[in-house]
């Protein structure tokens, strides 16, 4: 049936607030993304240390552990259109800094790791900001189009940045951290001009309870920790991608092209199906198609640990994107519509560790499992180990499983009902 202009997913799009939203953050992920590439191909070239590889991920991860529940509080004292444009504002400082670093010719990698720390201590305020800010950006009944539309974007963005990222390099680290400085400008121009509805703050002084304030909360509602602890054992088991080097070299026989291509694969699924779901959001059967996305998102890890087609193997990533997709989809607007705005920030932050966690955990994992048992098997094992926490959840978490619509609205047509 067709859709009237009104309730098309670019619709939300008609909401000033949000299209600044909107751009200033796929710019800044483009600019990040952009600068990822030219920091590993900068440093690799300067040490030729595998080691120092690994720690460019541990110089950004271990701050953003460190300062991210103190974060969520802070998402919910502060202004979080502020927090954001700061916390992009230190992103362009760390462009700058590695900028006027290239420019100096530097010779040791020390102060790019110390930028790096910088960098993952704004990525950590940045991060539970920017999911509960969003709320506060569209009216409620848009708000559905706007996390679609809003994830789209975003892997679009991830695609893209290494993309360009890679092509700029051929003309130095100069120009990427040129461009990305610049485009960084324009990300906190845009995130400034923005004027989202006025949010619930929480003046509360930081201490160790109000800090825990939205861990209390996510054990306090099954839907909400059923929905956040599916999510990280199911990324946790099922982090194959972390092993597509091994897989695409010895046993899907494709060299670096081919193996770009399956990188690239999942992302695409995601993307597209955010698309879809902003033109057509789920409003019923939450439950199941959660369920239903993470138990595909398991069921095409156990395809791609066991085929040796190439083309199966890409397949079976799109649909991984694409299941991953629709679980933090419903995940998102659950999370957001359950809690109230004056925690939404601390909750947010909870969130954001528990998705960093599996992502970070969920690459060790694999990597552990495939020394134990070997590639093949160590893929295979977390398919099914994803798929077997899918059918333990949905046993643990009925209310979650069995859900038909969202809460807010299940509400809404009880009062109208009355």
């Amino acid at each position: 049936m067709a859709q009237t202009p009104s309730s098309h997913g670019f619709s939300v799009l008609r909401h000033r607030n949000f299209r600044f939203y909107l751009s200033a953050r796929v710019l800044g992920t483009l600019a990040v993304q952009m600068q990822s590439v030219a920091i590993g191909w900068q440093v690799y070239a300067m040490t030729h240390n595998l080691f120092d590889l690994g720690l460019i991920g541990l110089a950004q991860f271990a701050p953003f552990l460190l300062l991210i529940l103190y974060a969520g509080h802070a998402a919910d004292r502060y202004n979080r259109r502020n927090i954001i444009a700061l916390c992009l504002g230190a992103q362009l400082l760390c462009g700058l800094l590695l900028l006027a670093f290239t420019l100096s010719g530097i010779g040791v990698v020390w102060p790019v790791f110390a930028v790096l720390v910088l960098y993952g201590s704004a990525r950590a305020f940045m991060m539970p900001a920017t999911q509960a800010v969003l709320v506060n950006m569209v009216p409620p009944d848009d708000f559905s189009k706007a996390v679609a539309l809003s994830s789209s974007t975003f892997h679009i963005a991830v695609i893209l940045g290494p993309t360009l990222g890679g092509l700029l390099y051929l003309a130095g680290p100069k120009a990427v951290y040129l461009t990305s400085s610049l485009l960084l400008i324009v990300s906190v121009t845009l995130m400034s001009l923005t004027t989202p509805t006025k949010q619930t703050t929480n003046r509360e002084p930081a201490s160790w309870h109000s800090v825990m304030e939205g861990l209390r909360f996510v054990f306090s509602r099954p839907i909400v920790l059923g929905a956040i602890s599916l999510d990280l054992f199911a990324v946790l088991f099922g982090g194959a991608t972390a092993l597509l080097p091994a897989l695409a070299h010895d046993v899907l026989h494709a060299g670096p092209t081919g193996l770009g291509m399956l990188r690239t694969a999942t992302g695409v699924g995601a993307a597209l199906c955010s698309v879809v779901l902003a033109f057509y959001p789920i409003t019923r059967r939450v439950g199941l198609w959660m369920f239903g996305g993470v138990a595909v998102f398991g069921l095409c890890t156990v395809v791609l640990g066991a085929t040796g087609n190439f083309f199966v193997a890409l397949a079976a990533l799109f649909l991984m994107g694409a299941g991953d997709m629709i679980s933090v989809y419903v995940r998102h607007l659950l999370v957001q519509y359950e809690t109230p705005d004056a925690i939404r920030g601390r909750v947010s932050a909870v969130n954001s560790v528990f998705i960093g966690a599996s992502n970070e955990l969920g690459e060790f994992e694999s990597g552990l499992t495939a020394g134990w048992f070997g590639l093949v098997r160590a893929v295979l094992f977390g398919g099914a180990a994803t798929l077997a926490v899918t059918g333990l959840w949905s046993v643990l978490f009925p209310v979650l499983s069995r859900m038909d619509r969202f809460p807010h609205l299940e509400k809404e047509g009880q009062e109208k009902a009355a």
